[in-house]
């Protein structure tokens, strides 16, 4: 951390090694976090708060420093000795517990269970009160240097029956049935705030809660994101010992991703470009239709003079030059060849041109996204636009409109002649459209290694208009990639790269002069080419690695009390 923070001061304007130096930070801040919390957990709150101390120095505004210092103080607070009066009144009375007298003993009875019951429990100095739900049964019943918990246990296997303490000498034996067990069974009441779950994963959880551990009586609220169960001691205990296993080792990781497009566009017109064609006529029948199909023109030049009768050529310079009379062939330049007046002939050839054009463009975008998952969630980044697709359309399949008084009915007046015409003879149509992600899709599923690394589900598609349409309907252009990909814990990888690459050439030129080695670049070219460029880069990072230690719990319980 120190080196990049150095490079970065002999380098400001290079931003790699602040993020480098940024990322040593978090790397050593969250060492001295777990550091910690295992210091924590073994008792030694001196080394814990040195650890938090030394991280709150690198990073003064983590907010995960300040919540573990926080637990220190909670820990000093409630060791902290306290009056007899506070302890009892901030503490609810524990479930009623039966106070056997300690030994062994054995046991070797053939008799009817309704006095097998009592004599057990006498042996240990309680009373056993038989429900009506206890019938007599002959039963064999022959245990030998056990203690009370393990005479009771085979007594409720052997006799199917179980027992409620009602106070420390005295407890109600009745037969084992889900009626009794809900009648006579202590229920206590809990409260599960699951903070860091899903709509679905809490009714995921309710429907564990009633499925699998028989609680009948259990309410999810959504605004709280809690769970109220009404159960017996052992099955809460069951269930939050089943929910703390699943909850606490779910790891969370920080996908830093970030998209690179980078496109190019040039155009290239260079070379020249010889006549297509040449056109060859009669010079003394041009400029004879000429002057015959401009006699006016012709009078006005003679009557003020500017040309003589006798000069033909000059008349039609003078027309031409004045812009009266337009002639393709005069107009640009030619060769004569030929004597005398009349079978003298021109070449006029087409035009010559040279292009030397260039047009190029560059662009560059950085799109940089963080995604925080829990280990095995789905994250989605979507790059572009919706496209409205038209799937069906509803008509009335009639041009009736419905009758309006004083529009369609009696009352029609002018102004609204026209209105009523136009709505008449449309039939109405509304379409119904579907709106397509064009652009890029990505998805991310990752996975938590033990090893420190991770694996990433990739989804990725790339969709686009191909620019035709069957029916009316666009034609999409669909790319899709799907793998999965390894990386180490806070480095960088390319893990995706698409590229689009295209280049034309067009040669103008004479057919055979131009195709010949080393003419074709004299000739006129127009070259163009396009490309462009997707790079996918990603950067994961553990937040909550597996069996991390010192993290903030997703689960908390509050008990209410029993009943």
């Amino acid at each position: 951390m120190k080196d990049f923070e150095q490079a970065a001061a002999l380098d400001p304007t290079n931003a790699d090694y602040q993020l480098a130096a940024g990322v040593a930070r978090n790397h050593a801040v969250t060492a001295l976090i777990q550091a910690a919390a295992k210091d924590r957990l073994l008792g030694n709150e001196a080394a814990a708060r040195v650890a938090l101390e030394r991280a709150r120095a690198l990073d003064p505004t983590n907010i995960e420093i300040n919540q573990h210092l926080d637990e220190l103080a909670d820990d000093a607070v409630r060791s902290q000795p306290q009056p007899i009066y506070s302890q009892n009144g901030s503490t609810l009375a524990g479930p009623v517990q039966l106070e056997p007298a300690p030994g062994v003993h054995s046991f070797h009875l053939h008799i009817d269970r309704e006095q097998i019951i009592p004599q057990v429990f006498r042996a240990y100095g309680l009373t056993a009160m038989l429900d009506t739900s206890v019938h007599p049964f002959l039963t064999r019943f022959d245990v030998d240097d056990a203690s009370f918990e393990e005479a009771v246990r085979v007594l409720s296997l052997d006799t199917n029956t179980f027992f409620v303490p009602l106070d420390a000498h005295r407890a109600l034996v009745a037969a084992d049935s889900s009626t009794n067990r809900n009648q006579f069974l202590r229920q206590d009441v809990e409260t599960v705030y699951l903070t860091g779950l899903s709509d679905d994963e809490l009714n995921d959880v309710l429907s564990v809660a009633k499925n699998i551990f028989m609680v009948q009586q259990a309410t999810l609220s959504l605004n709280e994101r809690a769970i109220a169960l009404r159960a017996p001691q052992r099955t809460l205990e069951a269930f939050n010992a089943t929910m703390h296993s699943l909850l606490e080792g779910r790891s969370q990781v920080l996908l830093d991703v970030r998209l690179i497009q980078v496109a190019h566009t040039g155009s290239r017109n260079t070379g020249a470009q010889l006549p297509q064609g040449i056109a060859a006529f009669n010079v003394y029948a041009e400029a004879e239709s000429i002057l015959q199909a401009n006699q006016s023109l012709v009078q006005q030049i003679i009557s003020s003079g500017l040309a003589s009768p006798d000069d033909p050529l000059a008349i039609l310079g003078i027309l031409i030059a004045s812009g009266q009379v337009t002639n393709p062939l005069l107009s640009s330049g030619f060769a004569t060849f030929g004597k005398g007046p009349i079978s003298e002939s021109a070449l006029a050839p087409g035009t010559a041109t040279y292009d030397l054009g260039l047009n190029t463009s560059d662009s560059r975008e950085l799109d940089q996204i963080q995604l925080r998952l829990e280990d095995g969630e789905k994250g989605e980044i979507k790059l572009g636009e919706k496209y409205p697709i038209q799937t069906s359309s509803y008509s009335s399949l009639s041009g009736s409109v419905a009758n309006i008084p004083g529009l369609t009915g009696a009352g029609t007046s002018s102004s609204l002649s026209s209105l009523l015409s136009s709505l008449s003879s449309t039939v109405p149509n509304v379409p119904m459209v579907q709106y397509q992600d064009l652009g890029l899709t990505l998805a991310v599923t990752p996975k938590a290694l033990r090893n420190g690394g991770v694996a990433l589900t990739l989804e990725m598609k790339l969709n686009a208009l191909a620019g035709t349409s069957i029916d009316g309907n666009p034609v999409l252009n669909n790319r899709e990639y799907t793998g999965v990909v390894t990386l180490k814990e806070g480095e960088a990888t390319v893990v995706a790269t698409e590229m689009d690459k295209s280049q034309s050439l067009a040669i103008s030129g004479t057919p055979g002069l131009s195709e010949i080695p080393g003419m074709n670049n004299v000739t006129d070219k127009d070259l163009q080419k396009n490309y462009a460029t997707l790079v996918i880069v990603m950067t994961p990072h553990l937040v909550r690695g597996p069996q991390a230690a010192g993290h903030t719990a997703m689960m908390r319980v509050e008990k209410s009390g029993a009943q």
